[in-house]
């Protein structure tokens, strides 16, 4: 019984065999020349974009024309035994099947004269039909056409992205060259795109090089093991890094922005494949709206676009801005700026990954110090008034890794100071020594909690996560911030209300939306974020006329600025980037827009306020409902363990700190010009100070009040009247010069007479590096 029974199975599996290779004959090729174009809509219906609309980029050559290297390059990459295999290779179908059912991810398992007929006689739909067919044929079209012709139809079919199909126009597409004239790396790296062509565009897609470049290895590693590469001259390869793409002109302005955004979040998230989605006919309904979106577009060219003088300035030809909004509750994004125009610039600001995020990141660290209940290093709860060492280069305490003492900025000595305090100034050494207190690895897990891929380059667990040196996006940021402004319920953004093809819906994924932190953690986060708005480094966004909550960043060597901010109905990052326009090589922004320095306050935060009051016009104003943690509102006296140790006695107290000291040395990482002395001017600076440090600086009150009452300990009349006079009523109705110093410090117009001086920022301004 079993002989008979195995002896049937044979049978079956002959006979299926049979009349599957009699039945199912090589049909015609498929129609993707005639492809369709996609479309996109607003969230409204009305027409955003056509995307390949002109057809299909494709330039047929014969194989004679692809050079030797450029063929083996393909086959090292995609199957290195394509001339002595046959069509199919069984057992690596079941091995891709069994990883794809296993969810090891989805797997080909194809040869290249499967891909070959899937490409020009099926297409890309992922069932079993398909496979089945694609089998058959394969063994059908071995056996009647040459692995020469069945290669060159493989290398004239394949898509390589930037809707180039074939290697003749992919050649065209990245170097500019037919491609008879493509160099050995070139060719390698044209076939490390055939695997992922939309991840693998490093001119796209910065920040994935390290992949790109490593699969650009494997190739040319493959090349050497199947003897096509001498080892001499595999030592001589450099990564050829592509041309920057020719954007549509069909797409130019906003849209080619918003069609390749898109079409990433299809892609990433599964949704499309890549070659479908290529291939066109799909009607996709986004989630931006309209007014929104050209109110971003304005306030850019407002604030920012309209002041640059290209010919008197050649530094302001490097200057690039990227801004996304989220609507907190249902994670659509409302609005995104890209750049000032796709056919000119092809990389979208909003989603590139390679700009360092800066003290934007600081509030993530605080978020996760009221989540998991941290304490400092003497056991005190971390609250917006906790106190902690503020000096510059202090060496955090209780790291095992080696010592780090990061600089504060402009090297501004602090003192005690409040998380709150410390927050409006952007202090380093504070945040630097609460990452550590928190755990950098909790720290971490918070960010990405909160809405921060967590494969962001330079997201490290170690103190320094705490100064921003990853390199999320624009729209991360913006995710993680809504997430905030959400009372820490998280979902993914999305970018697609819907999408259909040929009249059908496509099923998108759920938006899930969690717990990423508690409510207390993200509302008392809120709560120190509103302080940075109305007495801090981002008093510029008050100009929205909205209570709002948000923190200023700059990246190393000034070569990105960044405001991220919401209101209770508005999450939105904006950021001024530095890049060459030629060689696409990160700059420094001194002296862009005829300012000696660019930071957050500045120009992002401008920007910022004026698309937020445009996109909330005609809606009531609603104030923050927040639930603090415990401790939030009550002052904790320093712990002299912790403290700053004894004042210089060269050095006045009682306010001479914020007020003249402070002048000189700036707010850490958001001081100095750049943020004007605005961090706490006046009326503020002398009320925090003199609550700090109470018998040295004052009784309760500095600034305006401190003069009557100040000094009562020490300084008498002096101390506590004149300084009381200087700092808060001298300096504040002086306060904020034109934006309260020279960028990011102040109200506009010296709105806020109470914030930093004018004096102040100017002093400051050349020394410091914003956040």
């Amino acid at each position: 019984m079993v002989l008979a029974g195995f002896i049937f199975v044979v049978l079956l599996c002959v006979g299926g065999f049979t009349a599957g290779y009699l039945l199912i004959d090589i049909p015609p090729a498929n129609a993707t020349a005639t492809k369709q174009a996609n479309v996109y809509l607003y969230a409204d219906g009305t027409e955003l974009a056509r995307d390949d609309s002109r057809g299909m980029n494709r330039e047929n050559v014969p194989l004679s024309k692809v050079p030797k290297h450029v063929q083996h390059a393909v086959l090292a990459a995609e199957d290195r035994d394509f001339y002595g295999e046959s069509a199919v290779d069984p057992k690596a179908m079941l091995r891709a099947a069994w990883n794809t059912v296993t969810g090891k991810g989805k797997q080909s398992g194809s040869t290249i004269t499967q891909q070959y007929v899937k490409n020009y006689y099926l297409g890309q739909e992922q069932t079993v039909t398909r496979k089945v067919k694609e089998f058959f044929i394969s063994i059908k079209l071995d056996r009647e056409v040459s692995k020469d012709d069945i290669l060159q139809g493989y290398l004239n079919t394949s898509y390589f992205g930037r809707n180039a199909y074939g290697v003749q126009a992919a050649a065209q597409a990245y170097y500019g060259k037919d491609v008879e004239d493509l160099t050995v790396g070139q060719g390698a790296y044209l076939a490390t795109l055939v695997n992922a062509p939309n991840a693998y565009d490093v001119a796209a897609h910065p920040e994935n090089k390290p992949n790109a470049v490593g699969r650009w290895n494997y190739v040319l590693n493959g090349m050497v093991k199947e003897g096509w590469l001498s080892s001499a001259d595999r030592e001589k390869q450099k990564f050829p890094a592509p041309e920057q793409a020719r954007g549509n002109q069909d797409l130019s302005g906003q849209r080619g922005y918003v069609v390749k955004a898109v079409e990433d979040y299809l892609i990433e998230n599964k949704i499309v494949e890549e070659d479908a989605l290529h291939r066109g006919g799909y009607r996709i309904t986004t989630t931006l709206q309209k007014p929104r979106q050209d109110a971003f577009v304005k306030a850019v060219d407002d604030q920012v676009m309209s002041k640059l003088d290209k010919k008197a300035r050649k530094i302001d030809r490097n200057v690039r801005v990227g801004g996304a909004s989220v609507d907190p509750k249902t994670g659509k994004v409302v609005a995104m700026y890209g750049g000032i125009d796709y056919t000119k610039q092809f990389v979208n600001n909003a989603t590139r990954r390679d700009y360092q995020v800066g003290s934007t990141f600081k509030p993530f660290v605080f978020t996760s110090a009221v989540q998991n209940g941290s304490t400092t290093q003497s056991g005190t709860p971390i609250t917006p008034n906790t106190v902690y060492d503020g000096n510059n280069r202090r060496p955090v305490q209780g790291w095992d890794g080696g010592q780090y003492a990061p600089a504060n900025e402009d090297d501004g000595q602090y003192g005690d100071i409040t998380v709150r305090e410390a927050t409006d100034k952007s202090v380093n050494s504070v945040y630097a020594q609460m990452a550590v207190d928190v755990g950098s690895d909790r720290v971490k897990d918070t960010a990405v909690a909160l809405g921060v891929p967590e494969k962001t380059p330079d997201l490290t667990a170690s103190p320094s996560i705490a100064l921003g040196p990853s390199t999320a996006s624009v729209l991360d940021m913006t995710e993680a911030y809504a997430t905030l402004a959400n009372h820490g319920q998280h979902g993914s953004y999305t970018l697609v209300e819907k999408i259909t093809k040929d009249g059908q819906d496509v099923a998108l994924p759920e938006r899930g939306e969690k717990t990423a932190v508690s409510r207390e953690a993200a509302d008392t986060t809120t709560s120190i974020l509103r302080s940075v708005v109305d007495s801090g480094t981002g008093t510029a966004a008050l100009a929205a006329g909205r209570p709002a909550a948000g923190k200023t960043g700059t990246a190393e060597e000034d070569k990105a600025a960044w405001f991220a901010g919401y209101t209770p109905d508005l999450a939105t990052v904006v950021a001024v980037m530095g890049q060459d326009p030629k060689t696409a090589v990160q700059t420094p922004l001194y002296g862009a827009l005829g300012e000696r320095r660019i930071n957050g306050g500045g120009y992002p935060a401008r920007v910022w306020a004026q698309f937020t009051k445009d996109a909330l016009e005609g809606k009531s104003v609603k104030e923050f409902d927040l639930e603090l943690e415990p401790g939030a509102d009550v002052p904790v006296q320093p712990d002299p363990s912790e403290g700053a140790g004894e004042p210089d006695p060269d050095e006045d107290t009682g306010g001479a700190n914020d007020g003249a000291t402070d002048g000189a040395t700036g707010g850490t990482a958001d001081g100095g010009a750049a943020d004007g002395g605005g961090d706490q001017g006046g009326q503020n600076q002398g009320q925090n100070q003199g609550q700090n440090q109470g018998p040295t600086g004052g009784q309760d009150q500095g600034g305006q009040n401190q003069g009557p009452t100040g000094g009562q300990d020490q300084g008498g009349q002096t101390q506590g009247q004149d300084q009381g006079q200087t700092q808060g009523q001298n300096q504040g109705p002086t306060g904020g010069g034109a934006d309260g110093g020279a960028a990011d410090g102040g109200a506009q117009g010296g709105q806020q007479g109470a914030l930093g001086g004018l004096t102040q920022g100017t002093t400051t301004g050349p020394r410091g590096r914003g956040d």
